[in-house]
């Protein structure tokens, strides 16, 4: 192992839920950080996001505007109450202190014996881990990227989760069969991304905003299809955008529901395929002169989209 000052103990968080109480607890702990192994290295975190696939694990479900100060041993804690239908749900935690953190980034301070490994050593690294809220990590190198001179650790810290997500929607597209895509929350971090994947692999894309300002800015960034949440021709600019240089839709939002005929719901991503070849996309086509006639269909599709008027 190569050490470049590499402490015993650090701190992490962890977030346990307790059926006593009705409560989860995310507490600081102190930890033994473990020696690399041959293939692994230790980064000090320098960053780690809360993408919204973080909140679950963090607060079970709980009720945050009620959260308090409780005892951490002498370290920071905060508890958040739990109904009684969540408190059953997640059952399979009680009285578990789950680590979290999707991903992270920061710098390679102690390295194992592998060429892999050292070659890691002192740089900045973006990481998935699941377990990146903490002061130092010891992963596998494979769970580590790399970065360019010059990086910080905060510019690294995000390069997983919102990266892979908006690439799986584009090659969920294909595989499904669609040519373009509606994003429903078109200014967020992850929108942002989606717009220069399909920029430069020539994929339709439909961007949802709920500002005027992020109309503006994703323009400037060249997104074509940009329609605000919160003007008064919302719907009416959605189903247009829907028929623009295109002639079937297939809309999915993300609250889950199924939406008929204009398509079925892709839970989280908040995308949707378009211009496919199943019967729903056969039974909604027509040519843009027969738009009105078939507001009224598409119109099911865009009323869970105006429910939705928030970006991440």
């Amino acid at each position: 192992m190569t050490d470049t000052s590499v402490p015993a103990t650090g701190l992490e968080l962890r977030s346990t839920v307790t059926e006593s109480d009705s409560l989860a607890t995310l507490a600081l702990r102190e930890y033994d950080i473990a020696e690399p192994g041959p293939d692994e290295v230790v980064v000090r975190v320098g960053a780690a996001p809360i993408n919204p696939s973080d909140m679950g694990m963090l607060f079970a479900g709980g009720d945050v505007s009620a959260a308090s100060s409780v005892d951490g041993a002498d370290l920071p804690a905060v508890a958040v109450p739990l109904s009684d239908g969540v408190l059953r749900a997640q059952r399979a935690r009680w009285g578990k202190a789950m680590y979290a953190g999707n991903e992270g980034g920061g710098t390679v301070v102690a390295a194992g014996s592998s060429d892999e490994a050292q070659a890691l050593l002192g740089k900045v690294v973006g990481f998935l881990s699941g377990t990146a809220y903490a002061t130092h990590r010891t992963l596998h190198h494979a769970s580590c990227l790399a970065m360019d001179e010059g990086t910080t650790p905060e510019q690294a810290a995000a390069c997983f989760v919102n990266p892979l997500t908006a690439l799986g929607m584009v090659e969920t597209m294909r595989m499904e069969g669609h040519t373009a895509l509606v994003h429903t929350v078109g200014a967020s971090n992850l929108g942002q991304m989606l717009i220069r994947i399909c920029l430069d692999e020539d994929v339709d894309l439909v961007n949802i905003v709920r500002k005027p300002e992020h109309v503006a800015m994703l323009r400037s960034a060249g997104a074509r299809h940009v329609v605000d949440s919160s003007a008064e021709s919302f719907r009416d600019d959605l189903v247009d955008a829907f028929w623009r240089d295109r002639t079937g839709q297939l809309a999915r939002d993300e609250d889950g529901g199924d939406h008929g005929d204009a398509g079925q719901c892709e839970h989280d991503a908040g995308s949707a395929g378009v211009g496919g070849d199943d019967g729903r996309d056969r039974q909604a086509r027509g040519d843009a002169a027969d738009v009105p006639a078939h507001r009224q269909d598409t119109r099911r599709a865009t009323g869970a989209a105006h429910r939705h008027r928030f970006e991440r």
